[in-house]
């Protein structure tokens, strides 16, 4: 897609009795509308969605409420926990310093943490937990919740336990692991966390309200998340014994944990991450424009479309459904379309919250909400949204 430039208009006027705030460039209206019939008829509580094209914002809106009685409307700059859209957060760190070649994703990951090593993992390459295929999905020793607060007791863990497959033979879902795996990798590169990294070199230069550990003076305007009755992780842990259920089983997350201080102080890279969809789809934005969006030259062009490579595919262990992997995010396939283009990538959060990455629209679009669906598959809300947005562009 051609640079355009792209007339703004303000909207500020009630949709379906819904006080959808923000911008929206006038030929995305169907999206707007949509996303106010949501929170109508009660589909969500409170929203935001985000698009940028060409590394521009072209859809910047919120409404609703953070609680379902409607009595505190979402502010402009509310945030709220996205659980695993954060991971893409980490993707953009490890892409990062790939690009500066501080990081090899074909490398043993031994090489930049040696006490990895350790129960037959010398051979665990970088991709593979980026892909979620190191085998180390879940842990053998049991921890509470808050044992997630405690670094390196997990990195520890992790660093001594053996595989529960061969690790690039298969995708399985790391839930929450993941995100320390990447993060230690980080921390043993930079000698800082990747809460830290990622503020420094990719937050602040895009101008972008997201935090991995979110600090005590942010605290105030974090939107509590409301959970489904189950979230949808009994649907997959039926058998403890399976992938699946040591996955989701340990270490275990429940939603309400989202809502303390202790979940918001932390870094957890696979799941804590605050911020909104405008947030979100800024700092995408670069990955969509072939590295560079809004003023800020992140990564090259080779950098950004390696992420569209695939890597792995087939029937996750732990998600109990095909999928295919590039560089971290899922890809657009015959497995999961999404988008009527190839070279897209994409990822999203327990509950609802989504991130799109387009390279051959240049585009980047996200949605996170308050209001969890009630299942780990077959959330429409995003789809939907983003089905205008191709609507308008085709």
């Amino acid at each position: 897609m051609a640079c355009v430039t792209l007339s703004v208009v303000r909207i500020w006027e009630e949709i379906v009795s819904v006080d959808v705030q923000g911008y929206c460039d006038e030929k995305f209206t169907g999206v707007s509308e949509l996303f106010a019939a949501n929170i109508e008829e009660g589909r969500d509580v409170g929203a935001s969605f985000a698009l940028t094209i060409d590394g521009e914002m072209v859809i910047d809106i919120w409404g609703g409420h953070l609680d379902e009685q409607g009595e505190k409307p979402w502010q402009e700059d509310t945030i709220v926990n996205v659980y695993s859209t954060t991971k893409t957060m980490s993707f953009l760190c490890a892409l990062l310093l790939a690009d500066r070649g501080e990081l090899n994703f074909d490398a043993n990951v031994a090489d930049y943490w040696p006490e990895f090593s350790a129960a037959g993992k010398e051979n665990v390459k970088v991709w593979h937990i980026m892909d979620h295929a190191a085998g180390l999905s879940g842990l053998d020793v049991a921890v509470i919740p808050e044992d997630l607060y405690d670094w390196d007791k997990i990195v520890n863990l992790l660093a001594e336990q053996k595989p529960w497959w061969e690790p690039g033979t298969a995708s399985g879902y790391h839930a929450i692991t993941q995100g320390y795996l990447i993060g230690e990798v980080v921390r043993r590169v930079t000698g800082v966390s990747i809460g830290t990294f990622f503020q420094v070199e990719i937050a602040e230069p895009l101008a972008a309200d997201f935090h991995i550990g979110v600090p005590e003076s942010e605290f105030d305007r974090i939107g509590d998340l409301i959970p489904a009755d189950d979230g949808g992780i009994a649907s997959v842990i039926d058998d403890p014994d399976s992938i699946a259920g040591r996955t989701f089983g340990n270490p275990a997350s429940p939603a309400a944990n989202s809502n303390t201080d202790g979940w918001r102080r932390a870094e957890i890279p696979a799941a804590n991450g605050h911020g909104n969809a405008r947030s979100v789809a800024k700092l995408q934005a670069p990955l969509a424009c072939g590295g560079s969006a809004f003023g800020v030259d992140l990564f090259s062009r080779t950098t950004a479309e390696s992420v569209m490579q695939e890597r792995i595919s087939g029937k996750d262990l732990a998600l109990r459904f095909p999928i295919a992997f590039g560089l971290g995010f899922g890809l657009n396939s015959q497995l999961m379309p999404l988008s009527p283009n190839k070279n897209v990538c994409f990822w999203a959060g327990w509950g609802g919250s989504t991130i799109i990455v387009d390279q051959d629209a240049r585009l980047s679009a996200s949605f996170v909400m308050n209001k969890m669906f009630a299942g780990l598959m077959g959330d429409v809300r995003s789809y939907q949204l983003v089905q205008r947005v191709y609507e308008v562009l085709s």
